[in-house]
């Protein structure tokens, strides 16, 4: 097949900047950042496993509260592999399980289960079922002599328990019984399979456990332990023991005042007091079939806690009560470990680790924690003990504590931490590093007095500052080989500060969990400060509606669904002031409004309705707020005394039987550089530039169609539409728009104009260019007016003044979400969509050229369209590797990404947050305001102090040859 060779040339000129913009191998880690994190995990799905039988390393293996499936090495804290195990981030459930001597895990979340090969993370089996997994067990003993799986659904009022293959994933038998009980845990011994559901009504149940056969799963007994109302809810239900030889259920009354205990099999239960004050039981057990039937019950009160340990007979069933450990102040968390039939508990406190035996209260291991920025205050935690020699012990243990870190200590050092309490975030926001108070307070001092007492003032100031001079030169020269070298100026000192760049900013992040985070973007997004928001409780996961930071007074305002709201400082994270929940409506969102008394978060309440301000606070321009029909409204407010009231002003209604799923608006940062897009043939075609703009992504579920609205936000009236079918509901459709341009992406149907049209569905990207008139050098009905208004109509035509739109429908190689607009500081340089990746797990930056609507169709670009940079359209669009900003590593979860302008013209900020943290500089159009680090300074000054030394020894050969000349005249 012949190529064309001009063709060949646009192929080779289109390929270029896609190698210029990625990321160089120098670059990363420099000016990129990543936590790579797991989320909190859970108590239950967290333990040590050998992946490797023959070994004797372990890997730490955990479920987190967002439903992230990971393993970590214990040695540094790093993140072997992780599994997202549903398309959602979760609010915390799902269960994890490893066999002993097995090389694979199995996991449930939802209604799937899962078995993953627990070196790589490669997914081994999966299986769907109805309903949702309850719990999931390994049975370690089987006719086979390899472990198989017990999975426990809840599925339209029936409990069914299934026996699945762990090597093939398939179900070996399942048993079904439909009483509307409700499905608590399964568990196994030896010999049989014990099924534990609560049997009554609501807030009245006592518990029963159904006995089946391993081999065939058909029942063999039912047992109804205790009487009706022993237990209120499934929560009471504090554990039930697996794969031991004697496993138990335990639960405790309303009041907290006594443990029962059952031994599965057994009619008899027993019950033991607990201490006075208790508000939580929790219960620790092996998970081995060769450890031995121990078992600790830990009480905590208010004020500290203390633990109890009892033993099973495997004969006669009974429990007895082995010994206790005292009751310690503070908090404490314990955990289980296993070598053999010997059974181990760790104590971590405050101060110390502490190892005791199950058969006896002697301590087999003390270490005092050594000191620690914070004092760590454990949740909850797992061990590893390790008999040396005798009496010689060694314990590393993993502990999740308050802050929501997760730190291991190893014999009483703190070998490792990772801020998972950064994962799950919700909103974020950049804030400016604050300029000196001090600072800010005396050049306010100064610009309020006469000019005199300002000079005087200032030049006390200067003089006052020469103290700092001896300092700063003594930096000089450190900083002057710095520059040339082209390494780092100094070690970080610890204390925030701008540059001159403007890289040194700050992100305040707020989480799900109710934790507020400062990280410093210009040190690779090292957690200033963090904190609890509780001044503002609320329920969790925290509904966050929005944030927004006030650089001018270095604040952070945060609003809740529930009302509430915190103010804090940027820098430092000190709450300013706070709101609790209940003193002020539910919000349904938050809008940023400019007014008489600065910018501030305007609450808006349930069905879009905003209560009365103080008229200093009356937004000046028109609020746009949703409608308890699903609709869209605007308001103005109108001052009547002291307070102002809104006014509706208009309302926009989809057609019926189309619903509302997105909206996007204009960044408050758009800075437009050019009024105009210059054409090959030098004529102008003039942008659309209402900053008043609001696009609308409504879906007809029934029609599987979309449209797409843009609103004039002022008079309400729709500029543009268009309609999309054959467009999928159920996957995501997100939208963007920035200066005179608008985009959307979905997933629907297309078609193929070639010998026989077809039709074929794939992820989608419309893109949308707004002029003022379809003819270059034509400003439309308006012409050189220097304003308009989106209310009265021009004289010709008589109406509305509406867009001339260009548009182009690009098919990409995999979905994308959560859709960004780089910023520059004055808009320059060219834009790039920023877009997450969910199935690659990364972020790509596509050029805002390769998505520009007037790539000619059918036909190779003429000289004219080309020195645009247009070329030829084609309707797919790769994003291959080139394009990821987030080069190989794996970012996970995005929710949102947020970005801010540097000072560099050339430079745009970029932060991702969801489940892990991403933060990167981007250069759209290269970085052409500043040198690149590849730049060599060394040679440059070289070359000058070369050329001076030169021009030095030849003056005095040019001066002696000028004498000689005049001599010999």
């Amino acid at each position: 097949m012949h190529i064309p060779v001009q063709t060949l040339s646009i192929a080779v000129l289109l390929a270029l900047p896609a190698a210029v913009r990625a990321v160089f191998k120098d670059e990363v880690g420099h000016i990129d950042y990543h936590h790579e994190l797991l989320g909190v995990p859970q108590r239950e799905t967290t333990f040590f496993h050998r992946p490797r039988p023959q070994e004797k390393a372990s890997l730490l293996y955990t479920l987190s509260d967002l439903g992230v499936l990971g393993a970590v090495n214990p040695g540094n804290g790093a993140v072997v592999w992780r599994q997202l195990l549903s398309n959602n981030i979760t609010n915390g459930g799902g269960h994890l399980r490893a066999g002993e001597d097995e090389t694979w895990l199995a996991s449930a979340l939802g209604s799937s289960v899962h078995a993953w090969d627990a070196i790589s993370g490669r997914n081994v089996w999966t299986l769907d079922f109805g309903g949702e997994v309850k719990d999931l067990e390994v049975m370690e003993m089987t006719a086979n002599n390899h472990k198989d799986v017990l999975a426990l659904h809840q599925e339209d009022g029936a409990t069914v328990t299934r026996r699945i293959d762990g090597t093939e994933g398939r179900v070996v038998w399942e048993f079904r019984e439909v009483t509307g009980d409700v499905p608590l845990q399964v568990s196994t011994n030896l010999e049989k399979v014990f099924v534990v559901t609560l049997h009554g009504s609501l807030l009245s149940y006592n518990l029963k456990v159904l006995v089946l056969d391993t081999l065939t799963g058909k029942k063999l007994d039912e047992i109804v332990i205790g009487t009706k109302g022993e237990v209120q809810k499934p929560e009471d239900v504090q554990f039930v023991g697996a794969n031991s030889a004697a496993p138990v259920v335990a639960w405790t009354d309303n009041t907290l005042t006594k443990l029962k205990v059952n031994v599965l099999g057994s009619k008899n239960r027993q019950e033991f007091p607990l201490i006075p004050d208790a508000v939580g039981v929790e219960v620790h057990a092996p998970h081995t079939t060769r450890s031995s039937p121990h078992f600790l019950v830990h009480t905590r009160t208010a004020k500290g806690s203390k633990a109890d340990v009892f033993h099973v007979d495997l004969k006669s069933n009974a429990i007895t009560k082995a010994y206790d450990l005292p009751l310690l102040e503070g908090g404490s968390a314990f955990s289980t470990s296993s070598s053999d039939a010997n059974v181990y508990f760790t104590r971590v406190t405050a101060d110390e680790v502490i190892v005791t035996s199950s058969v006896s209260h002697g301590i087999l291991g003390r270490w005092p924690l050594k000191s620690t920025a914070e004092k760590l205050i454990a949740v909850h935690c797992v061990s590893e003990v390790i008999k040396k020699a005798e009496d010689n012990y060694a314990v590393r243990s993993v502990v999740v504590t308050d802050a929501d870190d997760w730190s291991q200590i190893v014999n009483g050092d703190v070998s490792w931490t990772r801020p998972e309490g950064l994962s799950g975030a919700v909103a974020a926001t950049w804030a400016e590093i604050p300029e000196s108070e001090d600072l800010a307070k005396t050049l306010e001092a100064e610009a309020h007095t006469d000019p005199w007492s300002a000079f005087v003032h200032r030049l006390t100031r200067h003089i006052d500052e020469l103290q700092y001079l001896p300092a700063f030169l003594q930096t000089i020269p450190q900083r002057l080989f710095a520059s040339i070298l082209g390494s780092e100026t100094s070690a970080f000192s610890g204390t925030l500060s701008r540059d001159s760049f403007g890289f040194n900013k700050l992100v305040v992040l707020a989480t799900k969990r109710g934790k507020l985070y400062g990280l410093d973007a210009g040190n690779h997004g090292r957690i200033v400060w963090s904190k609890s928001a509780n001044e503002t409780p609320g329920s969790k996961p925290w509904d966050v509606k929005a944030i927004y930071a006030d650089d001018a007074k270095g604040l952070v305002t945060v609003r809740g669904a529930q009302g509430e709201f915190i103010i804090v400082k940027s820098d430092t994270g000190k709450t300013i002031e706070s709101l609790p929940v209940g003193l002020f409506p539910s919000v349904e969102s938050a809008v940023l409004v400019d007014s008489d008394a600065g910018p501030w978060l305007l609450p808006i309440g349930e069905g879009g309705k905003i209560a009365e301000v103080q008229s200093s606070f009356a937004p000046k321009e028109t609020v746009v707020t949703r409608t308890s029909d699903g609709g869209i409204r605007g308001v103005k407010f109108v001052s009547k005394g002291e307070l102002a009231v809104e006014v509706p002003t208009w309302i926009f209604t989809p057609p019926t039987g189309q619903k509302i799923v997105e909206v996007a608006s204009r960044s408050e940062h758009d800075p437009i550089a050019s009024i105009g897009r210059v054409l090959g043939d030098r004529t102008v075609k003039y942008k659309y530039l209402n900053p008043n703009t609001l696009v609308v992504a409504a879906i007809d579920e029934q029609a599987t169609s979309l449209t797409v609205y843009l609103l004039d936000t002022v008079s309400g009236q729709v500029l543009t539409s268009s309609t999309y079918e054959g467009v999928d509901p159920t996957k995501d459709i997100t939208c963007a728009v920035a200066e005179n341009w608008f985009l959307c992406s979905f997933f629907g149907q297309y078609k193929l104009r070639d010998a026989q049209p077809q039709q074929l569905k794939g992820y989608q990207i419309v893109v949308s260019d707004l002029y003022e008139s379809d003819e270059a050098n034509n400003r439309g009905p308006l012409g050189d007016a220097v304003n308009f208004s989106s209310l009265d109509p021009v004289d010709t035509p008589t109406g509305p003044y509406l867009p001339s739109v260009v548009s182009k429908t690009f098919i990409l190689s995999s979905p994308i979400t959560s859709l960004a607009v780089t910023k520059t500081r004055q808009g320059i340089t060219s834009r790039q969509l920023l877009a997450y990746l969910p199935e690659s797990r990364s972020i790509v930056g596509i050029p805002r050229l390769a998505l520009e609507p007037r790539r000619p169709v059918g036909r190779d670009p003429t000289p004219a369209e080309m020195e645009e940079g247009l070329s030829k359209y084609f309707p797919a669009i790769e994003l291959n590797p080139q394009m990821q900003i987030t080069h190989q590593r794996e970012v996970l979860g995005v929710k949102e990404i947020i970005t801010t302008p540097a000072a560099l013209e050339s430079t745009c900020l970029v932060f991702a947050y969801g489940v892990d943290v991403f933060g990167t500089r981007v250069a759209p159009s290269l970085a052409f305001d500043v040198l690149g680090k590849g730049f060599n300074k060394l040679a440059l000054l070289g070359t000058v102090v070369a050329l001076v030394l030169g021009v030095g020894g030849l003056r005095g050969l040019v001066r002696k040859k000028q004498i000689d000349a005049r001599w010999k005249m």
